[in-house]
């Protein structure tokens, strides 16, 4: 960790996050969780490199793809540096190459996109108690002090990460059409889904409320017009 952590200090987080919609979609998620306060964003590696040495960042929510370097490497160089800054990872990077490199380096959390803000939340609730557990353990740790401060990076639960109903395999389905396609309707996802039209849209509409995809009308014939959606996020 980057420094001890009161119980009435302000976690000063850092986003990094190439995409300008889902970085301000993470920003304003911070503001929202008690305790956090957003230290700045970062669209590329090198600029989070320079923030992080210049103001007083005690977590990073870093975005596993940037245009100029992987946070793999960004973590390596923070490390190589002796930066220990904790950092949860915020990707939809799922491979165990991956993930096995983020552990090695210390990434406390995994948060895979998309996630519903409940999710969000925990995670950084998680993190918040595992900073105050070990505040506030002695300087010698016996082995229930350590249990105790790594037990709270795994209490909250990961299964709240969907609204009820939404299932992650579906969702990965309706996340595949979108990208593949300029846009698309529920009416055109549900039968390549299999799945109704009104379940569709529901999906859509998670992922619109995510800032992962965009929803606009398109108009044509008679009637209310179509909505339509396209993916947002790279």
């Amino acid at each position: 960790m980057s420094g001890a952590a009161g119980k009435e200090s302000v976690i000063s987080t850092l986003i990094v996050e190439d995409d300008p919609v889902l970085a301000d979609a993470h920003a304003e998620f911070v503001a929202r969780v008690p305790g956090f306060a957003a230290a700045g964003i970062a669209h590329l590696g090198a600029e989070a490199l320079r923030l992080v040495a210049t103001r007083q960042v005690d977590l990073l929510l870093l975005d596993v793809n940037l245009p100029d370097m992987t946070g793999i490497e960004l973590c390596r160089t923070l490390r190589a540096h002796g930066n220990q800054v904790d950092v949860i990872a915020v990707t939809s990077a799922r491979d165990l190459a991956t993930v096995r490199a983020a552990v090695s380096l210390g990434v406390v959390q995994y948060l895979l996109k998309p996630f519903a803000f409940a999710t969000f939340q925990e995670k950084l609730r998680a993190y918040a108690e595992f900073r105050r557990r070990a505040a506030q353990a002695p300087d010698l740790l016996a082995q229930d002090d350590v249990d105790r401060a790594l037990a709270a990076l795994h209490d909250a639960s990961t299964q709240t990460a969907l609204p009820k109903g939404l299932t992650e395999a579906t969702l990965a389905s309706v996340v595949a059409l979108l990208r593949s396609h300029d846009q698309l309707s529920a009416g055109q996802i549900a039968p390549q889904v299999g799945i109704s039209v009104q379940t569709a849209r529901r999906y859509l509409d998670y992922l619109a409320a995510q800032r992962l995809a965009l929803r606009a009308p398109r108009y044509g014939g008679a009637g209310r017009p179509e909505q339509v959606y396209r993916w947002s996020s790279p």
